[in-house]
């Protein structure tokens, strides 16, 4: 059952404020990663989690500062858009689905992934300069090309006060 509307809508609004389109439907996610097939695309998985999202979508907006830039911005609203996030997920093979996540896609494929275990405990700077870096290697004139699997930021262990506890709860010490 999805979040009620009214929870979700200025969270989405922190995304789409930003230019970034967003995908309701499983057609909107097919749409636009048929556009997706040249070209670069971050894709951003959205969430009410707030010991991750709430620095996610900030970082969203720290990293359009930079350049280069991608292309296009989409995003899917994770408990809430259910086919068009579970559409987005089905495009990204071999990825764990996570919420928040987020993407960046060249001519199509992930070439960078950001998932919640890169994202939570995390400040929005920190999140936004592993965007930054993405799009410095992938965008623009002077982009790389894919080597396989997508990369991933080097994230350091994040201190484990008690080792009884699973690391999803490392947030909250």
């Amino acid at each position: 059952m999805p979040y009620p509307e009214p929870l979700v809508a200025p969270m989405r609004e922190e995304l789409t404020r930003l230019g970034v389109e967003e995908l309701k439907t499983a057609e909107d996610v097919d749409r636009a990663l048929a556009a997706a097939q040249e070209g670069t695309t971050l894709a951003v998985v959205n969430s009410v989690c707030g010991c991750a999202a709430a620095n996610a979508r900030p970082a969203v907006a720290l990293a359009r500062r930079a350049e280069p830039q991608p292309d296009r911005y989409v995003t899917v609203f994770a408990g809430q858009d259910l086919e068009a996030t579970a559409r987005l997920r089905s495009y990204l093979a071999g990825i764990p689905p996570s919420s928040p996540s987020m993407f960046l896609l060249k001519d199509g494929d992930p070439v960078f992934a950001l998932e919640r275990r890169h994202i939570e405990g995390r400040s929005a700077g920190a999140i936004a300069q592993d965007l930054v870096a993405a799009f410095a290697k992938y965008c623009g004139p002077d982009a790389a090309e894919p080597a396989g699997a997508p990369e991933r930021p080097e994230v350091g262990a994040q201190p484990d006060a008690r080792g009884d506890l699973p690391p999803t709860f490392r947030s909250i010490l």
